[in-house]
């Protein structure tokens, strides 16, 4: 779908950045209880429009309605997650040292430390997730209940939809009195646009998610600014999976029907896609690839969000099959037309795939390949030749866990979340999930994008020494006004 909506010049992403820092310098003096009501109010304006914005989500990506439906609840239930993380308010790290005059040889003053806000976010909003990860997703409801002002830009691939909900964040912020511009919205589609907004000198942070390319782009851009900034950019991941070799004995069938509808949920479309499969050589493997070869052929190609990610889809699924070594398992028996994508599986030696790099390479869509190796100390090998990814998976019985402990010791280090016996696809919104990793996973593996530690990106610490009670922030003052938990003197107390 064509935008037509206008490109903000220069000149006006400079305007809206210092709008932004008045707004955020506002946005200090405005209660816990009163963020709290303005995140509600978010969500709920956004549940008001209704079906509209489903369909008109529809209609800009391909996305089918039940899976909008469950984004956009996944959106507000972001949005009020993160109101009552503010009630509860330990998020805020309070820890307090009281001063000990008499200590010798030196006596301590007193310390207090909290988490502070940074300033202005920019945010730029996903294509394969238009609620989720874009205008109000969980970079913006992190960085509101951070105490951020925050800008989006919109993704041209649907930029009708991020209208829609900036027009529900705009009734939000009149009828809770919040500071005018403390949330505003962009269109571009130029280098230009996102290069400005990182680079406006009033922008204090940037949260990103998209391709490998676009993120490094910002993290480049940020660099060269007088004061460099964080950029917290989610990029590409393979998501390896390792099928170990009893499970594969006894249940190849079962997995490879699992595995099928996780490589083509959303015609591949998600970052927590399984792109990379592994396991041992054997008659468990030649099973579950049959099985898994049958299950692909079934699944009917689907339109995918847009014609520049099906372009890049068929070109890079194209040329990892032409590499030398890798053999096709199978792809779906129904042709793909206009902008669907064709599900494909593979197979490749784990020398082949030690030796060629590209392999290693994401094809984003409902594509995914198998590594075949010798022994474990092979498929260790590969692991570890594997990049920073979002997740690991490890496929087995307590049999396998048992015989394969090496193994199960490198999974950490690989990536933010590692899972057993599931699929990686589906993230679940809450305190203690892991949505980043290791470079190229993100650009900074001690974040998460998902969950109520999302917030963590926006914010700093801040020590207070020897400051008159009440000039100090609540959270750290003696009588402990808002009731939080606290770490006073190395014991947590309220």
């Amino acid at each position: 779908m064509a935008n037509h909506f206008k490109e903000a010049s220069v000149e006006e992403i400079n305007q809206v950045m210092q709008q932004a820092q008045t707004a955020f310098e506002a946005y200090q003096k405005t209660s816990v209880e009163e963020k709290s009501l303005f995140l509600e109010a978010i969500a709920n304006e956004i549940e008001a429009i209704g079906d509209a914005l489903l369909q008109k989500a529809s209609e800009e990506t391909n996305l089918p309605i039940p899976r909008l439906t469950g984004e956009r609840a996944r959106t507000t239930g972001q949005l009020r997650m993160f109101a009552t993380m503010l009630r509860e308010g330990s998020w805020v790290e309070a820890t307090i040292d009281t001063a000990l005059p008499s200590r010798t040889p030196l006596p301590r003053p007193d310390l207090r430390k909290m988490l502070i806000p940074l300033g202005p976010v920019v945010v730029f909003g996903a294509s394969n997730f238009p609620f989720a990860y874009s205008t109000a997703g969980g970079d913006t409801a992190s960085a509101l209940a951070g105490g951020c002002s925050v800008v989006v830009k919109a993704h041209p691939a649907h930029a009708e939809t991020s209208e829609l909900v900036y027009g529900a964040i705009k009734k939000a912020i009149t009828s809770t009195n919040m500071p005018e511009h403390i949330f505003q919205h962009v269109h571009g589609t130029s280098f230009e646009s996102g290069k400005a907004l990182v680079q406006a000198d009033d922008t204090a942070a940037v949260g990103f998610t998209g391709s490998t390319v676009g993120g490094l782009a910002l993290v480049e851009y940020s660099s060269k600014r007088k004061r460099p900034i964080p950029v917290f950019s989610e990029m590409g991941s393979i998501n390896p999976v390792v099928f170990l070799p009893d499970t594969l004995t006894q249940n190849a069938a079962d997995l490879a029907a699992q595995y099928a509808g996780s490589i083509t949920l959303g015609m591949g479309q998600f970052c927590t896609n399984p792109g990379l499969m592994m396991a041992i050589e054997g008659e468990g493997l030649n099973s579950f690839l049959d099985s898994l070869g049958k299950g692909i052929e079934a699944v009917k190609p689907a339109k995918m969000l847009h014609a520049g990610i099906h372009t890049a889809y068929e070109r890079k699924s194209d040329t990892a099959l032409a590499q030398d070594g890798v053999k096709l398992i199978q792809q779906s028996a129904t042709a793909a037309t206009d902008i669907e994508a064709l599900p494909t599986v593979a197979q490749v030696s784990g020398e082949t795939f030690l030796a060629n790099p590209l392999l290693h390479e994401e094809v984003f869509g409902p594509y995914s390949l198998m590594v075949s190796c010798k022994d474990e100390q092979e498929l260790i090998k590969i692991l570890k030749s594997v990049s920073g990814q979002l997740t690991t998976t490890v496929m087995g019985t307590d049999v396998d866990f048992a015989a394969h402990a090496a193994l199960l010791q490198t999974l950490p280090a690989i990536a933010g979340r590692v899972l057993f016996n599931g699929v990686p696809t589906g993230v679940e919104v809450c305190a203690s999930m892991v949505h980043g990793g290791p470079f190229p996973a993100t650009t900074d593996s001690r974040f998460t994008a998902v969950g109520i530690n999302a917030v963590k990106r926006w914010v700093r610490p801040v020590c207070f020494q020897n400051c008159p009670d009440n000039l100090l922030p609540l959270a750290l003052q003696n009588a402990n006004p808002t009731g939080i938990w606290r770490m006073v003197d190395n014991e947590w107390k309220k």
